[in-house]
């Protein structure tokens, strides 16, 4: 029997709250008119069991709401980051804050 639940791939961003961890979903798709690529992302709050680190490729699935913002729960972990992806992906959110916060 297979469930009709939505599965999402993403990468984790912070695990500073407890048995929860907030997971980036990158999606690509084409412009309908335009046909240019679009790249988007969105940051969800995860329910984690497993205790995933920073730079963990996570499967969430969706759930029972948890909590206010919580509504998915992670699965499995695909791979783990090394010890260089999670530095080199701190410092590109940074980068990415630092950014946002100047405009």
């Amino acid at each position: 029997m297979t469930s009709n639940r939505k599965r999402l791939e993403g990468v984790v961003l912070s695990t500073k709250m407890e048995k929860t961890v907030k997971v980036r979903v990158d999606r690509t798709y084409r412009h309908p008119l335009y046909g240019k690529v679009v790249r988007t992302h969105k940051d969800y709050l995860v329910h984690d069991e497993l205790v995933c680190q920073p730079g963990d490729r996570v499967q969430i699935v969706e759930s029972r709401p948890i909590s206010k913002r919580k509504r998915w729960v992670v699965q499995e972990i695909v791979r783990r980051a090394s010890e260089a992806e999670v530095a080199a992906e701190q410092e590109e959110i940074v980068d990415e804050i630092e950014l946002e916060a100047e405009s």
